[in-house]
């Protein structure tokens, strides 16, 4: 059907940026669901050019999953979306697989028609038990009620800026396809900083720039990295839950730009053993009324105790959560000292090998820089475990704790024995979930070879979780 017949709506991206600043503006004043809901459903209404509505949930690995609903269906049976969780790794049984989609109206964004497709919005919806209560096993939703509580009752607000570095390789299908060739073809290699205006890389970096710039991301800096064809987008803090939604948009972004181009954008950990993995570095504070809890000018390093308390307690319990942290197989290799990696567990304000950073700060931008997170891990998993281990975890009574020898997992098999021995774990995401979690990183893990060796093996990119290939996983 010719596009003109179709009369969908197809914004500018200047139009976009400002419809999606508003947005987030709404949400950081936390104007009230009730008045939110109310003009998202007049906008839908009136809109005639918005035809689908596509609702973003994530499993419990932290893949997002999408669904189109008809427009005028949506607007009528908003509050009663169901769909089938037993098809959802992670979610329920077949014999108890009815779930329901709740709107976080909230987090409503306006898309690039030419990537998106046009005539569509997109809003982020929370899974809802049969019973009606928020399901366990939707960690956004638990993170949206951590953070709400935690505002209810200190009037905290939970910030976070996430550095999430990818690699871009050649052709469309490079992961689905490793099996195949055993490797991954640069784009680029150029090296840090480095591109010509021209090159693949930098039209990749620029497209996907502007998109996130339309879709009100507020962008800082955008540049090719240490490794061949390694790009990081780097963009402003927002509050936790928005963080989180950014992170899945911003890979959701990169893939979908890079397909258009012939090309894959790829968020493994280590996809290219010799050089350089891909983090996603996660900076973290605290406000209250306006106030940075973590800046204390005469602090040591200009921190707070309060962000010394909070650090010291990600810090004892750095080994208990760093499978969330590293959720893959592949993010292991990730943790090696020779490519300034983060697997140290102490703290440095300019060891680059340490667990935790304390970047150079003032009274807006004091925090700590989580720099073990893989960019593959679930972001709302890591950023509720950052934040409630931060804030109620346990502080071990060891000396030089900040400074003390001790290392993270080298492999996934130690890491899953330390997340089910730890107590805080079950604490964190309650047994149910745990032993879920659990239970898929194990089966991950015991498909791959158990010595990860000198080069990537196939298994690890072809049961990948972010690797999308049902079929193969049916297999199992």
């Amino acid at each position: 059907m010719p596009q003109e017949l179709q009369d969908r709506l197809t914004l500018s991206y200047s139009e976009l940026e400002e419809l999606n600043l508003h947005a987030k503006e709404q949400r950081k004043n936390r104007v009230p669901i009730g008045k939110i809901q109310e003009e998202r459903l007049k906008y839908l209404t009136d809109e005639k050019r918005i035809k689908a509505v596509t609702v973003l949930f994530s499993d419990l690995e932290g893949r997002l999953h999408m669904l189109d609903y008809d427009k005028q269906f949506l607007v009528k049976s908003y509050d009663n979306l169901t769909f089938d969780g037993s098809s959802i790794r992670g979610f329920t049984a077949q014999r108890e697989s009815d779930l329901r989609l709740g709107m976080d109206w909230r987090a409503f964004y306006w898309a690039p028609s030419d990537i998106f497709g046009s005539g569509k919005v997109l809003v982020f919806g929370e899974v809802i038990d049969k019973d009606g209560t928020p399901y366990s096993a939707d960690v956004r939703g638990v993170l949206h009620a951590y953070a709400n509580r935690l505002f209810e009752k200190h009037n905290y607000t939970l910030n976070a800026a996430n550095e999430i570095e990818g690699f871009l390789f050649q052709g469309a299908d490079a992961e689905r396809r490793y099996h195949e060739t055993a490797r991954f073809e640069y784009v680029n290699t150029g090296g840090y900083y480095h591109s010509l205006p021209g090159d693949p890389l930098r039209l990749f970096i620029d497209a996907s720039a502007e998109v996130q710039r339309a879709m009100g991301f507020q962008n800082e800096k955008d540049h090719p990295e240490v490794a061949p064809s390694q790009f990081e987008i780097n963009y402003g803090y927002a509050d936790v839950v928005t963080a989180a939604d950014q992170i899945q948009l911003y890979k959701l972004i990169c893939r979908q730009v890079a397909t258009k181009m012939g090309l894959t954008a790829s968020f493994l950990p280590k996809p290219v053993v010799g050089v350089n993995g891909n983090g996603m570095h996660t900076n973290v504070s605290v406000n209250n009324n306006g106030k940075n809890l973590f800046w204390d000018p005469k602090g040591e390093e200009k921190l707070s105790k309060f962000a010394w308390d909070f650090l010291d307690r990600v810090l004892t319990h750095g080994n208990d959560i760093c499978l969330l942290l590293n959720a893959s197989v592949n993010a292991y290799r990730r943790l090696d000292p020779h490519f300034e990696a983060p697997n140290q567990i102490k703290a440095s304000a300019v060891d680059r090998g340490s667990m935790i950073r304390i970047p150079i700060g003032n009274e807006r931008s004091a925090r700590v820089e989580v720099r073990s997170v893989a960019p593959d891990a679930n972001p709302y998993m890591v950023l509720l475990s950052v934040f409630r281990t931060g804030i109620e975890g346990d502080i071990a009574d060891t000396h030089n704790l900040r400074a003390a020898d001790r290392y993270l997992p080298d492999n996934i098999y130690d890491s899953l024995d330390n997340f089910r021995n730890a107590s805080w774990t079950t604490k964190l995401l309650g047994e149910d979930v745990k032993t879920r979690y659990a239970d898929l990183k194990q089966t991950s893990a015991d498909r791959c070879p158990r010595l990860l060796g000198t080069f990537v093996k196939p298994p690890e990119v072809q049961y990948h979780h972010e690797v999308y290939n049902q079929f193969l996983w049916n297999l199992f």
